[in-house]
This record gives structure tokens, C-alpha cells and sequence, in this order.
């Protein structure tokens, strides 16, 4: 039986513009780093209030990452987010999509991540 998520992978082409993004634009923090038996450059992002992780990796000599649209998407909650949009505009983000009001009464918005990989920003409707 499966216990729980521990987390998920993405391949990149430039681990460094990937977790500078990250800490950057989502103030995730670095959880460790490690060269595997293949010499993939892993790092591990520690994610708020979860036990999950995102594990980016750089693969050498290996095919460059093309992601498709719409392929995937990371999301994460945010308690307010005009002013998560405002910061980040600060930063020298744009939003790629909405903000869009949902049917659940939650408001949307979409940031792109190095490679094309879709981050998902979420208010929860109060």
C-alpha cells in the first residue's frame, strides 16, 4: 500500500535557472543536493507546509527538455493573490494566465517556469 507523496521529478535543461526561479519567484527553499550514479545533478526543493518535495534534474548528454503544453503543472495555495501577482511583478515575473475567478469561487493564475513547466498560484475561495 502506498504511504504517501515524497515527490516529483522534472527534468531540466539548466538546473541553476530552474532553482534561481523557485527561490526566487516562489521563495522555495533548497532541501539538499546530489550528483546521482548516472551524474544527473539533482536538487531537492522543500515545499510550504508539506512533506513533499520537488526534485529537479539536469541529466547530461541527454536529449533537450521540450515540455508540451499544458503537460503538467505544479500548484500552490497563496493567501492573497493580487499581492502574490504584485510581488512578482517586482521580481521581474509576469503571469502567463488569469487571474480567472473558478466555479468554485477560488481565483487562479498561471506563472511559466524555465522549460515551459506551468506553475499554478491558487486563492482558495473564503
Amino acid at each position: 500500500m502506498v504511504k504517501k507523496l515524497l515527490h516529483t521529478r522534472m527534468r531540466v535543461n539548466d538546473i541553476e535557472r530552474t532553482v534561481k526561479f523557485y527561490e526566487s519567484a516562489l521563495e522555495l527553499k533548497v532541501a539538499r543536493r546530489s550528483v546521482s550514479p548516472r551524474g544527473a545533478q539533482i536538487v531537492f526543493l522543500a515545499t510550504p507546509n508539506s512533506d513533499e518535495e520537488i526534485e529537479i534534474c539536469q541529466l547530461p548528454n541527454s536529449p533537450s527538455v521540450q515540455v508540451q503544453p499544458d503537460l503538467m503543472h505544479l500548484a500552490f495555495e497563496v493567501d492573497n493573490l493580487a499581492a502574490f501577482a504584485a510581488q512578482l511583478e517586482k521580481k521581474g515575473y509576469k503571469l502567463s494566465d488569469g487571474p480567472t475567478k473558478t466555479s468554485s469561487g477560488s481565483t487562479i493564475a498561471f506563472i511559466d517556469a524555465p522549460e515551459g513547466y506551468e506553475v499554478e498560484l491558487i486563492e482558495k475561495a473564503k
